[in-house]
């Protein structure tokens, strides 16, 4: 089972490294990190670099796509290599998935029309204008797409693909073997619960963070 995640420049770590950690522990699971071309590929902070090691072009058939968010992502939203190999893998995945603002790259291309999905709370008025239906939820799943709120939803959202792909069984031992029983200190993780003075701080921040 070959599992593709997509790197860009400007990609964030977590929506990449949460969903790897998660998937390549699955029975007969090959993760290929692809990218445009292949070498090292900088995230959003530019103090980390992984490694694509397959370009689009190598990578035609995968069985899982995971297409992670980032300040990058604008840059892929037209027509381009991205976009294309996206279709076109697409046309051969059993699943397609996407964290945060990956989910706008996945309606860009025309796949989510018309089914439910979710991204980043900051962007997720943007899902509407490409015909898809906006949902807030943290892991949505439509056919066989599964789409994740933002950053750290991707574990959420892996945890969920890992079980459809090799039964809970397998998925609750990952989880487990992981210790992933999240009790975050504060509750400010989603804007209905964060204190007003939070919200407007990123609300501030709203360009860096997603472009």
């Amino acid at each position: 089972m070959q599992i593709a995640i997509l790197l860009y420049d400007r990609f964030t770590a977590l929506d990449v490294v949460g969903p790897y950690d998660v998937l390549s522990h699955l029975p007969g699971a090959r993760v290929t990190f692809v990218a445009e071309r292949t070498g090292p590929v900088g995230n959003d902070v530019g103090s980390l670099r992984l490694y694509a090691d397959a370009a689009l072009a190598d990578v035609p058939r995968p069985d899982v796509i995971v297409i992670p968010g980032g300040p990058g992502q604008p840059a892929h939203m037209g027509d381009g290599p991205v976009r294309r190999w996206l279709r076109d893998a697409d046309g051969h995945s059993t699943w397609t998935a996407s964290v945060c603002t990956g989910s706008l790259l996945l309606a860009a291309a025309g796949l989510l029309t018309g089914r439910r999905a979710t991204t980043h709370w900051l962007v997720h008025d943007q899902l509407a204008t490409f015909g898809v239906v906006p949902v807030q939820e943290r892991v949505v799943a439509d056919g066989k797409y599964l789409t994740a709120a933002g950053v750290s939803a991707g574990l959420d959202m892996a945890f969920t693909l890992a079980g459809r792909i090799a039964g809970d069984f397998t998925a609750q031992v990952v989880q487990l073997a992981h210790e992933y029983q999240p009790q975050p200190p504060y509750q400010a993780g989603d804007p209905a619960t964060a204190p007003r003075a939070i919200v407007e701080a990123v609300l501030a921040r709203r360009e860096a963070i997603i472009s």
